[in-house]
């Protein structure tokens, strides 16, 4: 059953559709608490699993984001053919069982399995709703509306710290907690489950109300019909616009790997550098989330609309490279100040810039991609992004923390070298991929043009005249 057009009256407001953007975002935001919790536990993790920097690292990162970027092809692959929402409330479900799971974990191995599963389940909301919202939503309106969706992860961020916290101060006083059939939990553990078993309601919810739309935008054969579209189809067509999706997949994944550094990491660099307890951490961080991001991801989605209205073709790649280059000198200063306050300062600014690129790298793969592609080559970006900028990125961080500087309180340093490298890489590739992705707008928008001349020229094609002897 699909929803209706897209196509309203003048003045008329996209009630439905909305309430679609704002279902995916509370899903968003349940996948990102579950995710993100895990930093602020660092400490009574490491210390119960025995575990090092590097090794909770891999958990944060390289576990999560490795499913999440291999699965994202194949369920991407179905979304592009069946019915996006339940392939989304799947997922959704998946994802707060295995968020649950997390906290049985009895080692390293256990909790790795369980982080790779909860990646593998949040690998099914992002690129069937950014495809979702590209026929929901005219091409001016959709930066908004993914930029309000982008919200749910910093939102989520947001609260993993708030209610990671204050569960963290609710149980400080309790070691081990009995549960029926589960036995005996550590208040950390104990987390896992307040924070992963309600997202089930989520999905029932997102089952129940959620209609796929009516697909916009497919690509057409030579007689101008709708095309079946295979993997091999997307990989093409990246092909076809390689120097465009360089720059972007490149260019957002350094970007991504400088934001990861600061999320992952900045819970033990406070902890650490000024001694602040985790529920003091977590109340902090939240904020800050809940604020700074936030209010980045949405201005970030409105210069994207702003640079549109003005004819910017490129204006997803431009607004993420003003983002990059603001954000460079903040998420360097926040960590080699000695002040508490000038590097919550900084922390601000950073995070404030960090959020760009969630609502213009959607923006320009749904701008760019035909329909019957857009989940794939979303997918395809979430792997290479999640790879480098989660998996690579927090690693990176430990690795230089335990091997380079031989010291955990050392995590501040390793964290500016990171940023430092990525966000310039970042910024580099963003400015050089705006001229190639207006090229390529130019190039599909031609395409098209060619596509259905040569289409009504074949449907007006009079019979072929009868010769009489």
């Amino acid at each position: 059953m699909h929803s209706p057009s897209t196509k309203k009256p003048n003045g008329k407001r996209y009630a439905y559709e909305w309430y679609v953007v704002v279902i995916c975002m509370l899903a968003y935001v349940f996948s990102f608490i579950d995710r993100q919790v895990l930093a602020l536990m660092i400490e009574p993790i490491k210390r119960d699993l025995h575990l090092t920097d590097t090794q909770f690292s891999l958990l944060h990162g390289f576990a999560f984001s490795l499913f999440y970027a291999v699965m994202g092809m194949p369920i991407a692959y179905l979304a592009d053919r069946f019915a996006r929402p339940r392939i989304i409330a799947a997922g959704i479900a998946l994802w707060s069982v295995a968020t649950a799971a997390c906290g049985l974990s009895q080692s390293f191995t256990h909790m790795f399995a369980s982080r790779m599963s909860v990646g593998v389940g949040e690998a099914a909301l992002s690129p069937g709703t950014y495809s979702m919202l590209a026929d929901f939503f005219p091409k001016e309106k959709l930066g908004r509306a993914i930029g309000i969706y982008s919200l749910g992860s910093f939102i989520g961020g947001g609260i993993a710290f708030l209610v990671g916290g204050y569960v963290i101060a609710l149980l400080k006083h309790a070691s081990v907690f009995t549960l029926p059939l589960v036995g005996e939990l550590r208040a950390w553990q104990l987390t896992f489950f307040v924070v992963g078993l309600p997202g089930l309601l989520v999905a029932f919810v997102f089952m129940l109300t959620v209609r796929d739309p009516a697909r916009k935008g497919l690509a057409q054969d030579e007689t101008g019909k709708a095309k079946r579209v295979a993997m091999s189809d997307a990989l093409r067509f990246i092909a076809q616009h390689r120097k465009t999706f360089f720059c972007h997949y490149l260019g957002f994944s350094f970007y991504a790997m400088g934001l990861y550094c600061l999320m992952g990491w900045t819970p033990a660099f406070y902890m650490r550098r000024f001694g602040l307890t985790p529920v003091e951490t977590g109340y902090m961080l939240g904020i800050v989330m809940l604020v700074a991001n936030t209010t980045g991801v949405f201005c970030g989605g409105w210069l994207n609309d702003w640079l549109l209205r003005r004819g910017r073709t490129d204006a997803p790649m431009r607004a993420a490279w003003i983002g990059a280059a603001c954000m460079l000198v903040p998420a360097i200063a926040f960590a080699q100040t000695t002040s508490l306050g000038a590097s919550l300062a900084w922390l601000v600014a950073a995070m404030f810039f960090a959020s760009f690129p969630l609502p213009t790298s959607a923006a320009a793969m749904q701008a760019l991609a035909p329909n019957q592609m857009r989940a794939q080559i979303s997918a395809m970006f979430l792997l290479v992004s999640n790879l480098v900028g989660l998996g690579l990125g927090t690693t990176l961080v430990a690795l230089i923390t335990d091997k380079v500087f031989g010291s955990p309180l050392a995590v501040g340093n390793s964290m500016a070298i990171i940023d430092a490298v990525a966000i310039v890489l970042a910024a580099v590739l963003l400015f050089i991929g705006c001229r190639q992705y207006r090229a390529s707008i130019e190039g599909e928008a031609h395409q098209t043009r060619v596509t259905i001349d040569t289409a009504d020229t074949r449907q007006n094609v009079p019979p072929a005249a009868t010769t009489t002897t």
